[in-house]
């Protein structure tokens, strides 16, 4: 049960980090957990949570992420199955249990990011899936949405020493199809730009750094959720 679930959330040093006090805020009020642990650096403002502090010296954020995710596997306390989340992933609807949600087969999804570029993610969007394809997975799922996946450590462990020779794991991904978890289809539900063009009645969102600090998304999302969570000290606002 997503009830009996901890939150797991990496978080960069050196931010203020405004996007995960209004996260923290959405997952208090739609999102059934047991604790919450930051993995990485904790803000001052950011009280009871749990915190594992972890040394960011890794190349890329990828290896800094890998890491996070190895060493909140590896924690005694944290949850056998937790709910694996970014600082900005946000829910907006009342939720009795996390589903498990995919984007659909990855050579879909590098379809769309090949007309975008080709940089060090469709790099590693390609490696990891010759990778599963290579042990047998020859249609393999894409997991990286920008919502909370369900994750257990047993499994994300498997999926990290399956693929950590690689530079830039999709580690959602890699856990997904060797689990086995399935999960039902949708549209990633990222924000990009600034404009008014996102489904204000959907259950979740997520936002680029601009379209939350200057976006139309941004400003429903602090709209959304006014009050103060228990996982922050207060302040005006």
């Amino acid at each position: 049960m997503t009830a009996e679930m901890d939150i797991v959330v990496p978080v960069r040093e050196g931010a203020a980090n405004e996007s995960l006090r209004y996260a923290l805020r959405s997952w208090a009020a739609n999102l059934p957990h047991r604790r919450v642990w930051l993995v990485g650096y904790r803000p001052p403002w950011a009280t009871g949570v749990e915190h594992i502090r972890t040394h960011q010296a890794g190349k890329t954020k990828y290896k800094n992420t890998t890491a996070a995710l190895r060493t909140v596997c590896e924690h005694p306390d944290v949850s056998e199955t937790f709910l694996y989340c970014n600082d900005d992933f946000f829910v907006m609807r009342k939720q009795k249990i996390m589903p498990v949600f995919h984007r659909g087969p990855v050579r879909e999804v590098e379809a769309y990011y090949a007309t975008r570029g080709n940089g060090s993610y469709l790099r590693g969007l390609r490696e990891t899936r010759d990778l599963l394809v290579s042990l047998g997975h020859t249609e393999p799922l894409s997991y990286e949405l920008h919502v909370p996946l369900p994750v257990t450590k047993a499994g994300m462990l498997h999926a990290l020493d399956i693929g950590g020779h690689l530079d830039v794991l999709h580690k959602r991904t890699a856990y997904g199809v060797l689990a086995g978890i399935g999960g039902t289809r949708m549209r990633d539900v990222k924000v990009l730009q600034r404009g008014p063009r996102f489904d204000t009645a959907g259950a979740f969102l997520s936002t680029m750094p601009d379209s939350f600090t200057n976006g139309t998304v941004g400003r429903h999302i602090r709209t959304s959720f006014r009050r103060p969570s228990p996982y922050e000290t207060r302040r005006r606002r």
